[in-house]
């Protein structure tokens, strides 16, 4: 039986002023009053008999301006959209709890990161930067990770994003960013995408963007889903202690299921088949009960050693290797409920960088001041009042004792007649806490200079980071990369925005320069122009090549390579992962049945696509297709598996099954088929395509339950070695 979530309205007296029963005078079409239901209310709770006609002056009269009915509920609806997001716009969010696995009272007073028997109310909201609401998920673009804490001392805010990184070292050049990322304005095109002139023509003449652009042109800014990608709080930030000592630290959310990624071509058919992809996972797996965790990791340097490396610690275009400061994880998140309301919840949510509770504190990095000043700005403006906090999705779980009063939508009703400080009268007057009391102090660090407008010569070298990225990079990883250039660039129509680009990728990488100059039919290093097609052996460097292709690194403390920025060294497992099972009449009813059985104690889900919903007549047993060919695709699925039965040769003549089994298997996905299924694999791929090593596994006999607990095992991973994706059509 089916939950129901609706929560009880007000409470209707059972009896009217004249003694009668209310529910007697509601006309019986309307039985809103029966089986515990709530009835339809106006905003001030009158409940309403007639909600499909508007109050008329006879049957076909005109409507009478009476109707306070109508114009409440037009009028409230000419108004229920407020301004969207400049940037993040498009959102999903979850609720949830952090938990600590050990106290950092050595390094901060902070409740949150002290006391380990707590259990910490989150809200977190994932979103796209660039788009607006109504675009797609899967856009290439930075993913907003925004956590809120309701602490015992206050709200908690990590504001930060999938991608350690920014594109910019200095908030005053933000405006800047964002309009050359947005569609161009005299067309209002190309929507949440980057791959247009203005955004590369600001990226070509800003050289601190080179390590961000590593990163956005990178996998990295796919995510397979929320739940795989990972959070940084991007800034660094202060840890203050009991005796008042300083530690610099860095937030990172580590994801449990690990870092996965879709691919370019992936992603693209995935927002025009279902351009929700990313929502729709996270609400059915909390919905289904596969909740999404995160570990809470902290990178830590003394005030001691903030020059010790060469690299400024306080620039936001730079990462701090983990080589040299590695990630202590300090606890765990879990987001296990969804929002009740949408608007209410995932939009109204207004997070701030100032959001910090005692014993956390800013650092002078320049991007950081100027967000701590914007975001607030910008709640203001957006939720139209400054009792946006008073909100119950902004609201702290703790009690807020203050002088504000009145502005628009004032919720709380204040006593009495003081409303300012120092005050004696009503015997009232908020108390300041003490530093020892837990009153939140600003660290005393020394600050002496003159009035400049300037920039440290430490936030210098805008190639050295870059350059370990891409040295970090395994070769399909770095294949990607260049395609994402090409794609990119090639849609850029000023030529010299273009060779500006390609003047910064040569001081990146050479090799990586010289593929995208050929696909842009531009001179690569030695002069000679290319603009042979992706493909032919004289202008392509494969996954392998591409590999060995490494730069010297500047500006990264000595380390040339690390596998924390890879994604290839990330666990794979099938929890969180959806299957695609094809079934017609005639399919093996058993071998579904405990293909899906052992998917699900792995913690993933299988789901029937058919040639029609509802009913399959298996060999063995009923089935029921839950999907279908015309309104699903493989893209939406990490795994495709073609079962035996008599019935399966049919499926070789529905080219949508072949497209079906081809297109996972250039995006590197395992592919399996049972007994008849076999010559449907065989006649959907290249020759030679059949290789278990490669993820693609056939069985011919009658027993399937090895190739099932092999299966189940592949599913998750990718498989780049394949040699013969570039002949596949799909």
């Amino acid at each position: 039986m089916q939950q129901d979530n609706h929560k009880p309205g007000p409470t209707i007296p059972s009896e009217g002023q004249n003694g009668q029963s209310l529910a007697n005078k509601i006309p019986a079409e309307h039985p809103m009053m029966t089986d515990n239901r709530s009835p339809l209310t106006t905003n001030v709770g009158q409940p309403v008999a007639d909600d499909q006609n508007s109050l008329r002056a006879g049957e076909r009269g005109p409507t009478l301006l009476e109707d306070y009915i109508l114009r409440e509920k037009l009028q409230h609806f000419d108004h229920e959209r407020i301004p969207e997001r400049i940037v993040h716009a498009r959102g999903a969010a979850a609720h949830g709890y952090f938990e600590l696995y050990e106290s950092l009272s050595d390094l901060t007073t902070a409740t949150v990161l002290t006391d380990t028997s707590a259990q910490t109310p989150v809200f977190v909201r994932f979103s796209t930067v660039a788009g607006s609401r109504g675009s797609a998920d899967t856009a290439r673009d930075v993913r907003g990770f925004a956590v809120k804490m309701y602490t015992p001392e206050g709200n908690w805010d990590i504001v930060g994003n999938n991608i350690p990184v920014f594109f910019i070292q200095d908030a005053i050049k933000f405006p800047d960013l964002i309009h050359a990322a947005k569609p161009e304005p005299d067309r209002e095109i190309p929507q949440a995408a980057t791959a247009h002139d203005t955004f590369w023509d600001f990226i070509s003449l800003t050289p601190e963007s080179m390590h961000m652009i590593m990163w956005i042109m990178s996998d990295r800014s796919l995510p397979r889903s929320f739940g795989m990608m990972e959070g940084f709080g991007v800034h660094t930030f202060r840890l203050i202690n009991a005796q008042g000592k300083s530690t610099f630290v860095k937030f990172h959310w580590k994801p449990v299921l690990g870092v996965h990624s879709l691919v370019w071509d992936e992603a693209q058919h995935i927002a025009g088949k279902d351009a929700d992809f990313h929502r729709r996972e996270m609400w059915d797996s909390i919905k289904a009960g596969n909740f999404l965790e995160w570990e809470l990791g902290i990178q830590t340097l003394t005030e001691d050693e903030e020059q010790k490396y060469d690299f400024d610690i306080l620039d936001a275009t730079k990462i701090w290797p983990e080589e040299l400061l590695p990630v202590r994880r300090i606890g765990k998140m879990t987001l296990n409920r969804n929002p009740d309301n949408y608007f209410a919840e995932t939009e109204q949510v207004a997070f701030n960088t100032t959001n910090l509770v005692p014993g956390i504190d800013f650092s002078n990095d320049p991007l950081l001041q100027g967000r701590n000043f914007s975001y607030l700005d910008t709640q203001l403006s957006r939720l139209g009042s400054p009792n946006f906090t008073e909100l119950p999705i902004n609201r702290p779980r703790c009690p807020v004792s203050n002088n504000q009063r009145d502005a628009q939508m004032r919720h709380t009703i204040d006593k009495g007649r003081v409303s300012y400080a120092p005050a004696s009268l009503d015997g009232h007057s908020p108390d300041e806490a003490t530093p020892a009391g837990g009153g939140f102090v600003s660290y005393p660090a020394a600050v002496n200079g003159p009035k400049v407008r300037a920039r440290s010569e430490s936030f210098g070298d805008h190639y050295g980071q870059a350059k370990l990225f891409w040295n970090s990079m395994s070769g399909p990883e770095k294949e990607h990369i260049v395609k994402a250039l090409q794609f990119e660039l090639s849609m850029v129509e000023t030529r010299a925005v273009r060779q500006r680009m390609l003047e910064h990728l040569h001081k990146i990488n050479e090799v990586l320069a010289g593929q995208v100059a050929a696909a842009l039919g531009e001179p690569t290093s030695n002069g000679q122009v290319s603009a042979k097609p992706r493909g032919t052996a004289d202008s392509v460097v494969g996954a392998q090549g591409l590999a060995d292709a490494t730069s010297e690194t500047t500006a990264s403390g000595g380390v040339q390579r690390s596998d924390a920025l890879s994604m290839a060294h990330q666990p794979t497992s099938a929890k969180g992962r959806k299957v695609a099972i094809l079934v017609t009449d005639g399919v093996d009813s058993q071998q579904v049945n405990a293909l899906k059985e052992a998917l699900s104690q792995a913690g993933a889900q299988g789901e029937l696509v058919g040639p029609h919903l509802g009913d399959i007549d298996g060999k063995g047993g009923k089935l029921a297709a839950q999907k279908t060919y015309a309104n699903t695709s493989s893209v939406l699925y990490d795994a495709v598996y073609a079962p035996g039965g008599s019935g399966m040769s049919e499926l070789a003549r529905q080219g949508d099954a072949h497209v079906f089994l081809a297109q996972a298997y250039k995006h590197g996905k395992p592919v399996a088929a049972i007994g008849e299924s076999v010559a449907l694999l065989k006649n959907s791929l290249p020759e030679g395509a059949i290789d278990a090593n490669a993820g693609v596994l056939t069985q011919t006999g009658q027993n399937a339950q090895a190739t099932i607990e092999q299966f189940v095992k592949a599913v998750g991973k990718r498989y780049w070695q394949r040699s013969l994706v570039e002949t596949v059509a799909a």
